[in-house]
């Protein structure tokens, strides 16, 4: 990678990434191919375009549907975050009840964006099981979150970030830790 940031290193590049995707998509796949069918929800909006890829790549195998939720109003810290918080689209097109379901993020970090999301998504109904994928899990909770599927463990300080770029989003595919 070519390019320099301030304030942030580059743990990961586009091809890493990219590996390390295909070995979560991999696992999800050996624990789900006997199901009849796995419902894919993505945490926007870098959760969301992981989840995106994960069904692209799961469905050629399994039966997959694909939907996104928006934890926004959900949140614990919601009036700490920003007076006027951007609110997105919650979009699950289908039944959620005794189903199988795999909710994605990026970045596990406290569990606090789990617990939004799992709250949430008992307003769509009752799944049979929920599994948990993460990308990046820093193994430091708040809240008692176990993800069921981690494409890479990283120890970072407290006082740094886990940045997923992805180039929907951000033009550019890397993980950077950035100084809060």
């Amino acid at each position: 990678m070519d390019r320099e940031y301030k304030n942030a290193r580059v743990l990961m590049v586009e091809d890493e990434l990219r590996e390390i995707l295909e070995k979560l998509t991999k696992e999800i796949y050996e624990k789900n191919k006997d199901e009849d069918r796995l419902l894919i929800v993505g945490i926007k909006r870098r959760g969301e375009i992981l989840a995106k890829r994960i069904a692209k790549s799961l469905g050629t195998k399994i039966d997959v549907a694909f939907g996104s939720i928006d934890i926004t109003l959900y949140r614990d810290d919601l009036t700490s975050i920003d007076k006027k918080p951007i609110v997105r689209k919650t979009e699950i097109p289908f039944n959620i009840d005794d189903q199988n379901l795999l909710l994605v993020d990026d970045v596990l970090f406290t569990g606090r964006t789990v617990r939004s999301a799992l709250t949430e998504l008992v307003d769509f109904g009752r799944p049979k099981r929920v599994q948990l994928a993460v990308f990046i899990d820093r193994e430091e909770r708040e809240l008692p979150i176990c993800p069921d599927f981690v494409g890479k463990f990283l120890k970072v300080d407290k006082k740094e970030m886990v940045e997923v770029r992805l180039h929907e989003i951000d033009e550019e595919e890397c993980v950077l830790i950035v100084q809060r």
